[in-house]
């Protein structure tokens, strides 16, 4: 059974869609100097960097750490931020609210959890608004970005599912660090598989793109997905998700004060159904399993 949501907790993972919310504005400054994968290994290593010294080694269970790196951190984040150098970071963060209902197709499939209608619809509705956004003529010519980015809304779904599995099992920091230590080198490989002009990046890059891997590495990795995991281990992600539809709105509010972004009306329209449809699945009641059936 898990336990209520403390006030401590609330507030920690308050602390979560800030972070993240600013880091898509201050990645996509970053992803100005430097290729996108590329800049992912940077801050997975400098994360690793950082924590792996002052963490356990998480005996027994490396080999689901090192899936969790390979599907929820490297592919995930090589589609999403490869999605987000070719979009605006406010359109880009209102993509990745399908994380949510994906998360519930996910657990419905893994754990034959029953959505309910009230989950179902709010799925619907969040479809809805980024098919919408998709639609707008004004988007011509980013339909792939956008896909990119839902596809790695998708996976963070399915990385989330694959981390509550080891919930109890690794501590937050050390998960975090070890999911560093595979994760980082895997984005350096793959950058220079599909990627061009990582050392002219790392010759001239200026503080703005050095600055980007230190707050992705340290802040947004390190700390945000620290405090991330330490609350899912304690709660359910139905009671802790809530807390990220606040991301979208820090996310729109920094890439207009910092990068000047004006996101058109239609675009704006769109993220409000879509977070709507968001918050129905997160706010509703969870439906009781029939435990009578096998399946």
């Amino acid at each position: 059974m898990q336990s209520l949501l403390s006030l401590r907790d609330l507030l920690l993972a308050a602390l979560v869609p800030l972070t993240w919310g600013a880091g898509f504005t201050i990645a996509k400054a970053g992803l100005e100097e430097f290729p996108p994968v590329f800049l992912m290994g940077l801050r997975f290593c400098l994360a690793a960097a950082v924590l792996v010294w002052f963490v356990p080694i998480p005996r027994g269970h490396l080999l689901k750490v090192f899936w969790i790196a390979m599907v929820g951190f490297c592919l995930q984040y090589g589609l999403t931020f490869t999605g987000l150098s070719m979009i605006d970071a406010s359109l880009a963060v209102i993509v990745m609210q399908l994380e949510v209902p994906f998360a519930v197709l996910i657990a419905a499939f893994v754990f034959r959890e029953q959505p309910g209608w009230q989950r179902l619809t709010g799925m619907l509705i969040a479809f809805a608004g980024v098919a919408l956004i998709a639609g707008q003529p004004t988007l011509k010519g980013q339909l792939f970005a956008v896909f990119l980015t839902g596809s790695g809304a998708m996976i963070w779904a399915i990385g989330q599912i694959m981390v509550k599995q080891l919930a109890g099992a690794v501590a937050p920091l050390s998960l975090i660090a070890w999911i560093g230590c595979f994760a980082g080198p895997q984005m350096l490989l793959g950058s220079f598989l599909i990627e061009t002009g990582q050392l002219d990046a790392l010759r001239y890059a200026s503080w703005i793109g050095w600055g980007s891997v230190v707050y992705l590495g340290i802040v947004m990795t390190a700390i945000g997905y620290g405090i991330w995991y330490r609350v899912l281990s304690k709660h359910s992600i139905t009671q802790v998700m809530p807390v990220l539809l606040l991301t979208p709105v820090f996310t729109i509010m920094t890439s207009i004060v910092f990068l000047g972004e004006q996101p058109s009306v239609d675009v704006l329209v769109g993220g409000v159904i879509v977070i709507g449809g968001v918050a129905m699945i997160v706010f509703s009641r969870a439906v009781p399993t029939n435990n009578t059936s096998g399946t």
